[in-house]
């Protein structure tokens, strides 16, 4: 077994329940629809999906469950599973723990919002409105079964609004599902690790629901034929650090050559690492800045438009350097 909790779950997937509170939309008789009820803490429950048929089960079961919604990531420490937030990492300002954990996954889910139906396509014809949709998609999954749901807007808004369902013969992280369906119409957010991925029919409130039934299976093999990994990798990027300006603490050469080690480790670090690599070298260089031989504002920069370079938002960089900087001592734009 790998010591990497995900490593050893591709046909896993964890289910988030919010007791009491909607993850699916209500639809009422007058037309109005309602969001989903905004929640902060949820439960996790680990789960298998080892084939279609365990899949297919899975959400006929959560298309009843208005409380409980999936997303990708694993669960990161099975003694903290109650009542919990959505974190991939730590929060600096809360203190509170990742709950999930990145994962290559044996499975996608596919949300396809309003692909326009060919003339006399019936909305209410799931499967012809599946077809539709993965006719949209690479070769492979023509070839491969595909278990389509009707989103809660389908027949409301024009176009076939379904998420697609389907197995992978090649676990996958997000980032690599990211490369793979790049130019199709699908929502690459449900690729991230702790996004929602609602499963649960809309309530109707006052009215029956208009869909004969809203989850049906598009024939195929069991499992779509996937890229290698290795063919989805980014290309290495060339990663260039200004030199501090003339004068300015950190102009000698050690610091330099420091800050320059630090930013690239953490433009070239993996999805898995970046985080973890960012945190370690942001303190190895909060250090320096302690010495004065390196200013807080320079440190906040590199690791930010490092960690940019990663893959990650602006900013996150910089909130991880300022974690830093402060276990030292340092204050926000210090300079010692």
């Amino acid at each position: 077994m790998s010591n990497d909790p995900a490593a050893d779950q591709p046909d896993g997937l964890t289910i988030i329940q919010a007791p009491g509170r909607r993850l699916a939309k209500l639809i009422r008789a007058d037309g109005t629809t309602e969001g989903y009820d905004r929640t902060r803490h949820f439960n996790l429950f680990p789960v298998q999906i080892p084939d279609q048929s365990a899949l297919v089960l899975l959400l006929d079961r959560l298309s009843g469950m208005a409380d409980c919604a999936v997303v990708r990531g694993t669960v990161a420490d099975l003694a903290r599973m109650r009542r919990v937030r959505r974190l991939l990492h730590p929060d600096p300002k809360t203190g509170d723990a990742a709950t999930l954990c990145e994962a290559r996954r044996a499975w996608v889910a596919l949300d396809f919002d309003s692909i326009p139906l060919p003339a006399g396509c019936d909305w209410r014809d799931l499967c012809q409105c599946g077809e539709v949709a993965r006719a949209t998609l690479p070769r492979a999954f023509h070839e491969a079964a595909l278990v389509v749901v009707a989103t809660a807007s389908h027949g409301l808004k024009p176009g076939a609004r379904v998420r697609g369902w389907a197995l992978l013969d090649t676990p996958l992280s997000g980032a690599e599902l990211t490369a793979w369906l790049r130019g199709t119409p699908c929502d690459a957010s449900t690729f991230r690790t702790v996004q929602p991925i609602y499963a649960a029919a809309p309530v109707f409130e006052g009215m029956a629901d208009p869909l004969p039934r809203r989850l049906v299976v598009l024939p195929g093999r069991e499992r779509v034929a996937c890229p290698s990994p290795s063919s989805l990798a980014p290309r290495p990027r060339k990663i260039t650090v200004a030199p501090p300006k003339a004068g300015a603490a950190g102009a000698g050469g050690y610091a330099f050559t420091a800050l320059a080690r630090a930013t690239t480790a953490v433009a070239m670090a993996s999805e898995k690492s970046r985080h973890e690599t960012a945190v370690r070298q942001a303190w190895s260089l909060a250090k320096l800045v302690a010495a004065g031989l390196l200013t807080a504002d320079a440190v906040g920069r590199a690791m930010d438009g490092a960690l940019q370079l990663a893959g990650k938002s602006e900013g996150e960089g910089g909130a991880i350097a300022a974690w830093a900087l402060a276990q030292h001592g340092i204050g926000e734009g210090a300079q010692r």
